[in-house]
């Protein structure tokens, strides 16, 4: 079977879940998903007036598509959430936890409720309160293959000035993801793929103001999802982008902290790469 007709066979007839979905790349995971023909959506986001447009945008005679306004910081309206999408949409065949916020200052000036609190909710337990909502009915049905595909960032990698919390969060998302590929493989449930995503920094407006590092260019929103969908498609464990991702993963190895310190402040510039952060309001 060629690549065409397996990524076919994931997403053509499916139920796609998709979070933080009103906009950025979370909108075009949506629109990948209704152009490759899945048969049922459902659009999480905190913006409702933003998923119900996408949801009549894309929906059509053989697409259903839903909105669903969701507070992903709080576990019970994970919950409630769910089981609407399940009454309404159906049990998820592919989710995307693409939803996420990102604080840029130093760790003392965050909030402990607003910032680190929050970031944590949104990046990390919420991704995984999903999930479990969600995993009963991906073990059981083994008819199709199913995914899940887990936005990360290559600040769960290495650490970077400016982005504790947010790094934390995504270090907790990678570990927590490649756990669960691991116990899903070991308990003999190889129908369900999942795939963590590392990417830099993408132009979506999150990350306003950051400086890519050396040869590490800023991705834009399409070139982060296609090569996100493409290894979610192929069941492929990590996906990171662009090749610096994994070159800076294996030096930060490879050297002694205080030499690697160095490297990454004065020859990639990857610990001043925030110092001109601006972000945007994210809620």
């Amino acid at each position: 079977m060629g690549r065409d007709s397996a990524a076919a066979s994931v997403v053509t007839g499916a139920t796609v879940l998709v979070t933080g979905a009103a906009g950025g790349m979370g909108a075009l995971y949506a629109r990948r998903a209704a152009r490759e023909g899945a048969a049922r959506i459902a659009l999480w986001d905190v913006d409702d007036a933003g998923i119900r447009e996408l949801a009549d945008e894309l929906e059509t005679p053989s697409t259903t598509v839903r909105g669903f306004a969701v507070d992903l910081s709080d576990r019970d309206n994970i919950a409630d959430a769910a089981a609407r999408t399940r009454e309404l949409v159906g049990d998820a065949d592919v989710l995307i936890n693409n939803a996420g916020i990102v604080r840029g200052k130093t760790f003392w000036e965050h909030d402990p409720t607003t910032d680190i609190e929050l970031t944590m909710r949104i990046n990390s337990l919420a991704p995984m309160w999903l999930t479990r909502e969600l995993l009963p009915s991906m073990i059981t049905d083994t008819a199709r293959p199913k995914r899940i595909l887990n936005i990360a960032s290559a600040a769960g990698t290495l650490a970077n000035p400016n982005m504790s919390v947010y790094s934390a969060s995504k270090w907790a998302m990678i570990g927590w993801s490649e756990s669960l590929r691991l116990e899903l493989h070991r308990a003999g449930h190889r129908h369900i793929a999942v795939t963590t995503f590392c990417p830099s920094y993408v132009s979506t407006g999150m990350f306003a103001g950051a400086r890519g590092p050396l040869w590490t260019p800023i991705m834009t929103p399409e070139q982060a999802v296609t090569a996100a969908w493409q290894g979610m498609q192929d069941g492929r464990p990590i996906v990171a982008r662009p090749w610096t991702v994994k070159l800076g993963m294996a030096a930060r190895g490879l050297l002694p902290t205080r030499v690697w310190d160095v490297v990454a402040d004065r020859i990639f510039g990857v610990y001043s790469s925030m110092d001109h952060f601006t972000g945007r309001a994210e809620r």
